[in-house]
């Protein structure tokens, strides 16, 4: 979970340049409409921003779905929370250009990654509980 913290640090500076380039001022969190329609390093600021609160959200689910799996089955711990993080770099290259359409391809794998988490994070809660 190691390379998580890292995606993250690197998302977060990926923010700082789009901030500059579009202008935006702390302590606003995102560009307005009528910016992003004015200046379209606006919408790229947005996009990279998203992308940082979208890992954000997810990260407790990964965390917890990681360590309960990682009880009884390591490796798969280990490989599905690596393919998260995989695609979470896929995600935030497409995301980050500005074009929201292409964080597609690393938004889905990411979700199926995250899935195959919470079942395994299930099948092995039902496992130490009940057996």
């Amino acid at each position: 979970m190691l390379s998580a913290a890292w995606v993250i640090i690197w998302q977060i500076l990926r923010i700082y340049p789009a901030r500059a380039a579009a202008g935006i001022p702390y302590p606003q969190l995102y560009a307005e409409n009528a910016q992003v329609k004015d200046n379209p390093a606006a919408l790229r600021y947005n996009c990279v921003q998203r992308c940082h609160q979208n890992t954000l959200e997810n990260i407790p689910l990964i965390l917890i779905s990681t360590l309960i799996t990682g009880l009884k089955y390591p490796y798969i711990a280990a490989a599905a929370s690596f393919f998260w993080v995989l695609t979470r770099v896929a995600y935030t290259i497409g995301y980050s250009s500005g074009v929201p359409e292409k964080r597609g391809a690393g938004n889905a794998s990411g979700s199926l990654a995250l899935i195959g988490l919470l079942v395994a994070a299930t099948v092995t809660t039902v496992q130490v509980c009940f057996f």
